[in-house]
């Protein structure tokens, strides 16, 4: 997630693993970290959504630590598009291996 509307712009980066209680957060910084953040999700094919109140409230979240259930729901909600995304690119046939 990216957020350009914070100062010197802030990027905070999820991960979810199914033996996990919740995502934790394993990136996130300002600036040129916030830009490199983006650039190597980018780079691995993660889909980056911009989000400035929830990337506010992810960088108060301490490095390698569960997001806190009060953003449960917040984080739902972009899983679900991320979800919503991954299923339309896989309906699409332009995005289909050939074979």
């Amino acid at each position: 997630m990216s957020n350009a509307e914070l100062p010197r712009g802030a990027a905070v980066a999820l991960k979810y693993d199914h033996v996990d209680s919740a995502p934790r957060v394993v990136a996130k910084g300002y600036g040129v970290a916030a830009e490199s953040i983006v650039a190597r999700a980018k780079e691995a094919g993660v889909y980056v959504h911009d989000s400035p109140a929830l990337v506010n409230l992810l960088m108060q979240v301490d490095m390698d630590s569960h997001i806190p259930p009060q953003l449960y729901v917040a984080v739902a909600e972009l899983l679900a598009w991320l979800y919503q995304l991954e299923q339309d690119k896989a309906a699409d046939p332009a995005f289909r291996p050939a074979g």
